[in-house]
């Protein structure tokens, strides 16, 4: 009787404070809410002016900016770019291959802008800030950096 007793207060206790629990993760809610929102604000601004800084690349080095926006052939842009040949695209399909692709790729693209290694590992590491630097900076395109091998 006294376990009953007990165990039928504690039940009235939490039904009691079932409404107050409900306030409490609706905001918890609209905190996660607006912390999504802000960071796909941020996300989306990272994107936009990477997209921007890729185009700026593109017209430095003769190509269409507009290339940067059409998905495969922007590849074959940067190919050409860093003087890689077309077939190198159909590397990029290789799983782990294409990992070793993307990385040579990312220091000849250095490279055709004069840059140093150190700045191609900046482009592999933190390519959302080494690619603006690329793009918005004063770097120069000096020509495929693949050719001159």
């Amino acid at each position: 009787m006294l376990i009953t007793s007990i165990i039928q207060e504690r039940i009235s206790v939490m039904i009691e404070l079932l409404p107050l629990l409900s306030i409490l993760l609706q905001q918890d809610d609209q905190i996660y809410l607006l912390g999504g929102i802000c960071g796909g604000l941020i996300e989306l601004a990272i994107g936009v002016v990477a997209l921007i800084a890729i185009w700026k690349i593109f017209t430095k080095a003769g190509k269409p900016g507009w290339a940067a926006l059409i998905p495969i052939y922007n590849t074959y842009t940067l190919l050409e770019i860093v003087g890689r040949e077309w077939w190198w695209l159909l590397l990029l399909l290789i799983p782990g291959v294409n990992v070793v692709i993307l990385i040579i790729v990312i220091f000849d693209l250095a490279k055709s802008f004069g840059k140093d290694t150190g700045f191609g590992f900046g482009l592999l590491f933190l390519s959302p800030i080494f690619i603006p630097i690329l793009g918005f900076g004063d770097a120069q395109y000096v020509g495929p950096a693949a050719q001159s091998l």
